[in-house]
This record gives structure tokens, C-alpha cells and sequence, in this order.
């Protein structure tokens, strides 16, 4: 599957087949994660996998109850140890560092014939509790993980023409 065939496929899944993900899929998931890119080559990101059914509930309940938090094989807690580096553009550094990581493990997900979901609602304390980490760590998301138990839907985006502009805001064609 090339890059743009997996770009295609990915959607949000909510539906998970019962059973493992293969510890070789897995890794190579995160290979995926290890190798974004980050501002400054900081590599702030960490990854706590959870596969603990007890775990995934608690992250779960974190989530604000999203039942198919728990119901996924896999939940990864995407974390960052920051110093909280605020980049030239005034945006933090570790917040787009983690999120172009996350993009990664999904796109490669797809490849390997799994699915993802963000999951940006949750309580981040309790998330923190649930997988030990100190108070230093941020946790940014968490991302399910699994086979998904329905095949991928057309997605509905915005046509091409309303999103680019071209050399300045509001300038729409080529040239």
C-alpha cells in the first residue's frame, strides 16, 4: 500500500474485531512514530501501550466514558517529556512534534491492516494515573488501535478549492 492509498483508507474507527495486534505489527507501528520528525530533532514524544483490559477500562473512563476506548485491543497514551519549548511561530513544540508522531503510527496502522482513532477527549490527570507517569510528563492523546470490525466509508471533506489558496489569503487558482 502506498502512502496515498493509506492516506485514503484511514478513518476514525469506533468498532474493533476482538484479539491481539501482533507484536510485530506493533512494532513497527511505532518504528514508524520513532522515525517523525520534530522541531530541533528533540524527539520530546513517549508511547505507553496499554493492552491490560483492567487499564484500558480505567483509560476508558478517562476518555469521558467512550465505551470503544476500552473495546480496543491496543490504546496508545501519547505523552511528551517537555520542556515546553515554544517555537519561533509561538506554537509549543511538543504539541505538533506528538501529533505529526500520532499521524505516523495511524498512516502505518492502515498500511498494516489496522485502524486508529484519536481520542483528544479525555481528563488528562486521570490518564496520567492510570499509566504512572510523573506530573512533568504531559499526556497529549490517546489513540486505539486494533482491526477494524468495518471496512472504510467515502470520506466527506471539503472540495480542493475551498481549502487552498494560492500565494496569499483569499487568492484561489493557479498563477
Amino acid at each position: 500500500m502506498d502512502v496515498f492509498e493509506a492516506i485514503q483508507k484511514r478513518y476514525s474507527v469506533r468498532k474493533y474485531l476482538e484479539g491481539p495486534v501482533p507484536e510485530d505489527k506493533l512494532m513497527r507501528i511505532m518504528e514508524a512514530a520513532r522515525l517523525a520528525p520534530s522541531a530541533g530533532n528533540a524527539q520530546e514524544w513517549r508511547f505507553v501501550i496499554v493492552t491490560d483490559p483492567e487499564k484500558r477500562q480505567a483509560l476508558s473512563q478517562a476518555a469521558q466514558g467512550q465505551v470503544f476506548v476500552a473495546e480496543a485491543p491496543v490504546v496508545i497514551v501519547a505523552c511528551a517529556d517537555t520542556d515546553e519549548r515554544v517555537m519561533a511561530c509561538g506554537q509549543l513544540a511538543y504539541s505538533i512534534d506528538v501529533a505529526i508522531a500520532l499521524e505516523h503510527i495511524a498512516l502505518q496502522a492502515t498500511a498494516e491492516g489496522l485502524g486508529t482513532c484519536w481520542v483528544g477527549a479525555f481528563l488528562e490527570g486521570q490518564a496520567r494515573e492510570v499509566i504512572g507517569a510523573p506530573e512533568h510528563i504531559r499526556i497529549v492523546q490517546l489513540m486505539t488501535l486494533g482491526y477494524p470490525e468495518l471496512p472504510p466509508k467515502p470520506k466527506s471533506r471539503r472540495n480542493i478549492a475551498e481549502i487552498v489558496m494560492r500565494e496569499q489569503w483569499g487568492r484561489t487558482g493557479p498563477g
